[in-house]
């Protein structure tokens, strides 16, 4: 019994170690602050023994070209902050509208600074990986953004080679409201910007619900459909060596991967 005053002495030990809970991998992701999806996104796919772990961003809730681009200012203190002891193996910048207006080498650079043991990605370069890997030429998007936003992401868009057969989007202006909208209404506005000639519908924004339907939309339209998060998850776990397929997340998990870009 101890008592007050005395010293503890604890007997000598050896205790067993193993590589950690998360021994398969480790994936960090740089979320904003307003972002009311995404983390409960990444832990629901993550697989058995694959760790998530989130840092995020002080930013402002009204989404504007203008106030995204302020995002990089702060991006390699973020990359630094994510379990630097443990070094994740990818760390990504989770914001679609962000990865365009900043660009995805700026972002790669920052990350590297501050996190110079990890691939860096960015959330636009997972969805170019999976509209790739699904081989995806023609696109119907859906985000909640303003349309100047939109306009600057189908810039982007067709510069990577892909064919935009429109964009709709809510005209929302805060991360709160994007992170409101109800799954059933994603769902509902997929089925709404549809079209025949389209190889896939994309739901842009990872502050939004969307995963939470993406099989219930591909059942009822018969061809991929892909959200921002689900790409970046896939792209991440790809990247860092995990092949597992997946199951109610979208087509895009029983695809391996064989089209990744090279970062760096």
């Amino acid at each position: 019994m101890f008592k007050t005053g005395q010293t503890v002495q604890s007997a000598p030990r050896s205790p067993e170690m193993d590589a950690g809970r998360h021994h398969r991998a480790k994936l960090g992701f740089i979320l904003m602050s307003t972002d009311l999806a995404a983390e409960a996104d990444f832990n629901d796919m993550a697989p058995d023994d694959v760790g998530v772990h989130i840092t995020r961003l002080k930013t402002d809730d009204y989404t504007t070209n203008e106030t995204l681009s302020r995002h990089i200012k702060h991006m390699a203190d973020a990359a630094s902050c994510i379990q630097p002891d443990t070094k994740p193996n990818v760390v990504s910048y989770s914001c679609t509208s962000g990865s365009i207006v900043i660009g995805e080498e700026r972002i790669y650079a920052e990350i590297s600074k501050g996190a110079p043991w990890a691939q860096p990605m960015c959330l636009l370069t997972g969805v170019i990986d999976a509209l790739h890997d699904l081989d995806i030429h023609k696109l119907v998007i859906g985000t909640p953004y303003l349309d100047e936003i939109n306009t600057a992401e189908a810039e982007v868009l067709i510069k990577k080679g892909f064919e935009i057969l429109d964009i709709q989007g809510l005209n929302l202006e805060t991360g709160i409201e994007f992170g409101r909208v109800t799954p059933a209404y994603w769902k509902k506005f997929a089925l709404e910007i549809d079209q025949p000639d389209a190889d896939a519908i994309f739901l842009s924004c990872g502050g939004i619900r969307s995963l939470e339907v993406v099989d219930q939309i591909e059942q009822a339209v018969g061809k991929p459909v892909i959200t921002s998060n689900q790409a970046q998850m896939w792209s991440c776990l790809r990247r860092a060596g995990i092949m597992d397929e997946l199951e109610g997340f979208g087509q895009i998990f029983k695809h391996p991967g064989k089209n990744l870009r090279k970062i760096g």
